[in-house]
C-alpha cells in the first residue's frame, strides 16, 4: 500500500525545548487518519512541518513520496490545509476568496471560480457567495475554511480542528461530507478535540503526547487492547464453588462484575455458562469502553487539557 504521508524519526527543537522527539508515522493513501493529543503534544508542530510552516531539526517527512524540504513545491501542491486558526481577508466575498485561493495553485480564474461555486453549493453557502467573510457566522467561516483547502482538489487534506466552535447539527453534516470524500479517495489527516469525531470518522488513529507517539492503531483495536469494558450481571444466588476461569471478575452480594476486552462476544458465552449451571440472571448491564477512556488511560489527561 502506498503511503500518502511518511514521517521518519522527526524531531523539532525550539532552543532547549523538544516539541517532537523522533516521531514515526506512516499514513496510507486513502485513509482517514486521526492524530490525537492534549494541547502542546506536538500535533500542530507536525502539521506545520508537513505544510512547510515549521523547519525540521532532524528526521524527514514525505508527502506522496516527495520530501517536504527538498521537493517542497511538489509536496505542497498536493495538500490542502485547513488550519485551526481562521485565516482570510474579512472584506473578500466568498467567491472571490476561493477564486483567489485557486490562483495560488495555478488555476485559471474561470476554472477557479467554477470550482469555488461548486464548493459553496456543496457546503450550503451558495446563497452567500457575494457576502463578505466578516459577515458570516462562526460555523459558516469553518465551512469556508475547509472549502479553501479543497479548491485545487488536492489528494490529501489536513484538517486541524475542523469543527471547533461548530454546533452539533452542523458538525454531523460536516462528518457526513468528510466521510463521503474519504470514500471517494481523499486521504484525510485530522486533529480534533472531539474524541467522538475521531471514533466515528477515523479508520486509524495515533496518540501523541509530549512529542512522542505513544500508540497507534484502529479505534476498535485500541479500545479492545487498552480499554476496560465491564459486564455487570445480577443473579438470584451465586453458587459458592462456581468459577469463570476465562475472565477476571468479582462477586459482591450476587453482583457479578466481569472485565472484558470483547464484551459483545463474551456476554453470550457467560450467559450460556450461567444457564447451564441453572443460575438465575435477574439483570445484565454492559459498560463499553471508548476511545476517550483509552486516551485518558494512556496520557493521564483529557484531550482538551493542556
Amino acid at each position: 500500500m502506498v503511503n500518502a504521508i511518511s514521517i521518519t524519526d522527526l524531531k523539532k527543537k525550539y532552543g532547549s525545548f523538544e516539541a517532537l522527539k523522533g516521531i514515526n508515522l506512516d499514513i496510507p493513501e486513502g485513509s482517514f487518519f486521526g492524530l490525537l493529543g492534549p494541547n502542546g503534544a506536538g500535533k500542530t508542530t507536525t502539521i506545520g512541518i508537513l505544510t512547510g510552516l515549521v523547519n525540521i531539526t532532524s528526521g524527514s517527512a514525505r508527502i506522496m513520496g516527495y520530501d517536504v524540504v527538498k521537493e517542497y513545491k511538489k509536496s505542497r501542491a498536493i495538500v490542502g490545509i485547513s488550519p485551526q486558526e481562521l485565516n482570510f481577508d474579512p472584506f473578500f466575498t466568498l467567491d472571490d476568496l476561493l477564486t483567489l485561493q485557486g490562483g495560488y495553485y495555478g488555476m485559471k480564474p474561470k476554472e477557479a471560480r467554477a470550482k469555488a461555486m461548486e464548493l459553496l453549493k456543496q457546503f450550503g453557502l451558495e446563497s452567500k457567495s457575494k457576502v463578505k467573510m466578516r459577515q458570516l457566522s462562526g460555523g459558516m467561516k469553518r465551512r469556508v475554511q475547509i472549502a479553501k483547502a479543497m479548491v485545487h482538489d488536492p489528494p490529501i487534506l489536513i484538517l486541524d480542528e475542523p469543527t471547533a466552535g461548530v454546533d452539533i447539527e452542523l458538525r454531523h453534516l460536516m462528518w457526513e461530507y468528510l466521510a463521503k470524500i474519504n470514500k471517494e479517495g481523499k486521504t484525510i489527516l485530522l486533529t480534533t478535540h472531539y474524541i467522538e469525531e475521531a471514533e466515528n470518522l477515523c479508520d486509524h488513529v495515533a496518540i501523541i503526547d509530549q512529542g512522542r507517539i505513544i500508540t497507534e492503531g484502529t479505534p476498535k483495536a485500541l479500545i479492545r487492547d487498552v480499554g476496560e469494558s465491564m459486564i455487570c450481571i445480577r443473579v438470584n444466588d451465586w453458587p459458592e464453588k462456581m468459577e469463570l476461569p476465562q475472565w477476571q471478575y468479582t462477586v459482591v452480594d450476587n453482583q457479578l462484575h466481569i472485565q472484558t476486552s470483547d464484551p459483545d462476544t463474551d456476554i453470550g458465552h457467560i450467559l450460556s455458562i450461567l444457564a447451564k449451571e441453572n443460575v438465575a440472571v435477574l439483570e445484565v448491564k454492559l459498560k463499553k469502553s471508548n476511545l476517550e477512556e483509552v486516551f485518558i488511560k494512556l496520557t493521564g489527561k483529557r484531550i482538551d487539557e493542556s
